[in-house]
């Protein structure tokens, strides 16, 4: 029994650290702590190229493309370069005919031929980059015009290795799935941003964010930007900030098989990242970060198995006390009310809060089931109704 209690209390507090003890702390902190606001300076305005990288994006490449070209920033300093990962559709011809009506602008495509998916479309890119910095940004992200002015702002100084932008979700109350995400996303904002101001961030987001060409690193293609590059800079004595006047619009998934499957593909290298080196926890090196990936990554990456193991553990011990009994029959409560959620479909918003939470365990453990059997993949199919 003194087994199943480690794991009750270890497992507990792993689920309340992560989803309240951690976004609890920062905002402590933030009151707290002397945090230095973002600084930026308007005056520098280096080159620029803007890479999208898309995969059958008929639906959406034409409006990207004249949004790209109509950001505020000087036109001779600024390229724009489509990465089309192996697209089968229209893509190709569109963006092909796009060049050809806009002659004054300095737009390229670059074609992969094997599809493996954005970060290796992104690393074949990179080859043809000759401007100082570079701003990646997906397709059916449509950006504020001065969203390129703002994220080249931050580069103060030569620490800071990589910006990301801020996303807004454009269809927040479409419906209740929708909602749940945009509430998920914009607390997580709120962590991003005191994270930022006080060190750097434990990741970014795959909208809009940028580097200097010279610290651009090929990673292998299986991992995304979003969490591989924060973490390689941190590890590097560099920073990754968040300036989140620099905006992105977007749908959120409005479909739950949209959501669950987009996270599935964030969790598909999920037990690499649990812990990616030990160093991480060399507070003395690393200072802030290793309090930070602990509480914002360790521990979110642990939830799928910390819920197994309290469900388990609380089983166990439920005749052993109410503390236990009543833990139990609380989970079996949350897991029921998800299944409710799925049969009824009834359009409540603390029930999908519920089933949205739920998903995503799952979908955590599918990512650790398909690491496990080699089944995760570099890359997805995109969730229409984000289109």
């Amino acid at each position: 029994m003194f087994l199943f209690k480690i794991l009750f209390y270890a497992s507990g507090l792993i689920i309340f650290w992560a989803m309240v003890g951690y976004p609890t702390s920062l905002r402590i902190i933030n009151k707290l702590y002397t945090i230095n606001k973002l600084k930026k300076n308007y005056t520098q305005q280096p080159t620029v190229t803007v890479m999208v990288v898309a995969h059958n994006e008929e639906k959406v490449i034409l409006d990207k493309l004249n949004n790209i070209i109509a950001l505020d920033y000087p036109r001779e300093k600024i390229k724009y370069l489509i990465s089309s990962d192996n697209s089968t559709d229209k893509t190709n011809a569109i963006v092909e005919k796009f060049i050809e009506e806009h002659p004054n602008y300095n737009i390229q495509l670059y074609k992969v031929k094997d599809r493996k998916g954005k970060t290796n479309a992104q690393n074949e890119a990179h080859k043809l980059v000759d401007t100082e910095y570079l701003v990646m940004t997906d397709a059916n992200a449509m950006l504020k015009k001065d969203a390129i002015k703002e994220l080249m702002s931050s580069f103060i100084s030569k620490d800071i290795a990589y910006v990301t932008g801020k996303l807004i979700y454009v269809n927040n109350d479409t419906n209740d799935i929708s909602n749940a995400e945009t509430s998920y996303w914009d607390s997580d904002l709120q962590i991003r941003d005191i994270e930022s101001r006080i060190q750097t961030i434990t990741a970014g987001n795959g909208a809009l964010y940028a580097c200097r060409t010279e610290d651009y690193v090929d990673f292998n293609p299986i991992k995304s930007h979003d969490s591989a590059m924060p973490l390689y800079y941190a590890l590097h004595n560099k920073k990754a900030i968040a300036n989140h006047d620099a905006i992105a619009y977007e749908k959120a998934g409005e479909v739950v098989e949209d959501e669950f499957g987009r996270k599935v593909r964030m969790n598909r290298i999920l037990l690499g990242h649990i812990l990616p080196t030990v160093k991480i926890l060399n507070v003395f090196k690393y200072k802030w970060f290793s309090y930070f990936y602990f509480g914002h990554r360790t521990c979110r990456y642990l939830l799928w198995i910390a819920h197994f193991l309290l469900l388990i553990s609380s089983l166990v011990l439920s005749s052993n006390g109410y503390l236990y009994l009543c833990v139990f029959l609380l989970q079996i409560i949350f897991y029921g009310l998800s299944v409710i959620k799925m049969i009824t479909r009834t359009e409540n918003k603390y029930l999908t809060l519920v089933y949205y939470y739920t998903v995503t365990i799952i979908a955590q453990w599918v990512g650790v089931y398909r690491t496990i059997t080699g089944k995760s993949k570099p890359f997805w199919e995109k969730a229409e109704s984000t289109r």
